[in-house]
């Protein structure tokens, strides 16, 4: 099981319950309120990999296209 407050600590941002986290392929983000969902974007904001259903992507990538500038990528 993940472990909440660590992914949360070691997020780069958190938006609206979404702790995204940059790696080597781009950001990968965890939905907090729910950690089975998750999405690995690169740095365009294209799903590379998820568990995430279509609507949530999109509000996923929506947070990280108007947040991406405070993550200094």
């Amino acid at each position: 099981m993940v472990d909440i407050k660590i992914v949360a600590d070691e997020a780069d941002m958190i938006v609206n319950g979404y702790a995204f986290t940059k790696c080597d392929l781009g950001v990968k983000v965890l939905n907090l309120n729910n950690p089975v969902k998750a999405v690995v974007l690169d740095s365009s904001g294209k799903v590379i990999a998820t568990s995430m259903d279509d609507i949530e992507i999109s509000i996923v990538a929506d947070y990280y296209e108007r947040n991406k500038k405070f993550m200094d990528m």
